[in-house]
């Protein structure tokens, strides 16, 4: 049985200001493209069984320069929809809504923890005939990602809250004993010079 490796993208303009990215479209920034690249030397001994992708450039654009070939891209792959707090920080929404989070209250126009949390189970269904051919990089988002890993392990969509996941990281998830867990999670990828 394979293992999954997530591969949240590298750093853009929204990221590094820490606002909501889903349906946004962004390119990565100078630093994301490093970061990108020095995923590479980390993944360079690794072999895939397939490579997907969300279908925003900033995901692509990071597979590609990691040196990965993208097999495909899947939509249930896209960041958690924020609806009206699109481009928004969190601060920024408590200022109206005090208290708010995504992990409980979801987005006004967008998704809920729970609808994440069905788009991520779907994904894992499906990626399960994949696995008896061997691993699979995922290319993707913080939070949708963090919502996948928390799922692996059978905890609720909102435990993703307790899963940090920092642009340019490499998680893996796998079984131990015949139970699914969280074999390595957040790690950077070596310093890539300027």
């Amino acid at each position: 049985m394979g293992q999954i490796m997530l591969i949240r993208h590298g750093e853009t303009t929204w990221s590094a200001s820490r606002r909501h990215t889903s349906y946004t479209d962004l390119e990565l920034t100078p630093d994301g493209a490093r970061q990108a690249r020095a995923l590479g030397a980390a993944l360079a001994a690794q072999r895939f069984a397939a490579v997907l992708t969300s279908p925003r450039i900033r995901a692509l654009r990071t597979a590609q320069l990691a040196g990965l070939t993208v097999t495909g891209t899947d939509e249930d792959l896209t960041e958690w929809n924020y609806g009206e707090y699109e481009g928004l920080t969190t601060a920024e929404i408590q200022e109206d809504q005090p208290g708010w989070s995504v992990w409980s209250d979801g987005c006004p126009g967008g998704e809920s923890p729970s609808e994440v949390g069905e788009r991520v189970d779907r994904m894992l269904s499906r990626l399960h005939p994949l696995l008896d051919q061997g691993s699979v990089a995922l290319v993707g988002h913080a939070h949708t990602l963090r919502v996948l890993g928390a799922r692996w392990v059978g905890l609720p969509p909102s435990a993703g809250a307790l899963l940090r996941l920092d642009t340019a990281t490499l998680s893996l998830l796998g079984h131990e004993h015949g139970r699914r867990v969280i074999l390595r999670w957040n790690q950077p990828a070596p310093t890539a010079p300027a």
